[in-house]
């Protein structure tokens, strides 16, 4: 009696699993041969095990309630429908130490900040665009972490509509 109880206990994890598995593959964002989001999903913008960055140069994606370190996922879209924010840019930084603070912030921001223009077309000042950064933690950074992802964002809360990339905006 006891084996069936045991067994059916397994059973349960295991549906659920497949449960997990699926529900995962139906929320996740659908990207063609270049990469580029073509169906609406989450993309993990925060992998909490390892601390990576997923998002990609010219991904759009809604706000997911607050878009700083803290974020797990973002619900992405084409870019070709109405969105809140754009990746414009990725890279790792090259300190030795985790720049202390504020520095981060700081580092992140200058660095965006130098990418901008190169990318919308425009120069900040003269744009309706604000910069939106995700950068390590302290406790990432000791992990091995350097990841920073600039995005854009409409100053005026309006959603973008097809890409930032050089329109000028």
């Amino acid at each position: 009696m006891r084996v069936g109880v045991v067994v059916k206990s397994w059973s349960y994890y295991i549906l659920a699993a497949i449960g997990f598995i699926v529900f995962a593959a139906l929320v996740d964002v659908d990207r063609d041969d270049s990469d580029a989001v073509v169906s609406g999903g989450n993309v993990d913008a925060l992998n909490v095990q390892v601390g990576d960055f997923n998002l990609q140069v010219g991904d759009c994606f809604n706000d997911a309630g607050r878009f700083d370190n803290q974020i797990i996922s973002d619900p992405s879209v084409p870019c070709s429908e109405p969105h809140d924010n754009e990746t414009y840019a990725v890279f790792d930084v090259s300190y030795d130490s985790f720049p202390t603070n504020g520095g981060m912030n700081q580092l992140a921001y200058d660095a965006c900040m130098m990418r901008f223009e190169s990318y919308v077309g425009k120069e900040y000042d003269r744009s309706p665009l604000m910069i939106a950064t995700l950068q390590p933690t302290a406790e990432k950074w000791g992990k091995g972490k350097r990841e920073v992802v600039c995005a854009v964002f409409d100053m005026h809360t309006k959603q973008l509509v097809g890409s930032a990339a050089g329109r000028g905006l």
